[in-house]
């Protein structure tokens, strides 16, 4: 299997974009938003390490693979906190399907400054609530995001072709975009 970053291959049935190369090692994400998932069933507050979500993709999910999971990479994930919703990341995990945390996601979609600094040159930020409401800052207290000049490499599509919000690790919000690494 021929693995260059940016590229897309196929793995388990699935498309997956290679994201980084170390070693023998390279980190997949699945091109499209595979489904809708909730980040865990039951609406509380709740880290990566005990959400549902970890336990469906590194369960149910990680056993659809067939043979092929024998050549993902068990993982340690340290899950840092959201700086944006001031939510804790929870302890480090071990995993063999993740999702990306806020930090994996700027490093390799890019970053405008926005997620550290909440304010930046031609960011604009939204909120929601009861409709969409562009803001001068995010608030922790609401649902926000920010559009900067990243947007393009960050969008993902669902299996119908229609862009979609995806899920990170970092307790936040939406679709289910796995991550692994995989032995090469």
């Amino acid at each position: 299997m021929k693995c260059e970053i940016g590229s897309i291959i196929e793995f388990a049935g699935i498309d997956w974009r290679v994201l980084d190369i170390q070693g023998n090692k390279a980190l997949l994400i699945s091109e499209k938003v595979l489904e809708k998932r909730p980040y865990n069933y039951k609406y509380k507050d709740i880290t990566w390490e005990n959400c549902t979500l970890r336990g469906y993709l590194n369960g149910e999910f990680y056993n659809k693979l067939g043979e092929a999971k024998g050549a993902i990479a068990e993982t340690r994930n340290v899950n840092p906190d959201n700086p944006w919703h001031g939510t804790t990341g929870g302890d480090a995990t071990v995993d063999k399907i993740f999702l990306l945390s806020l930090d994996e996601l700027v490093k390799y979609f890019g970053d405008s400054g926005a997620l550290a600094q909440k304010e930046g040159k031609d960011i604009k930020y939204y909120c929601y609530e009861d409709e969409v409401k562009e803001i001068s800052k995010p608030d922790s207290n609401k649902w926000c995001w920010f559009e900067d000049r990243y947007n393009a490499a960050r969008v993902a599509y669902d299996e119908s072709g229609e862009a979609s919000y995806w899920r990170l690790r970092s307790p936040g919000l939406d679709g289910v975009r796995p991550a692994l690494w995989l032995n090469l």
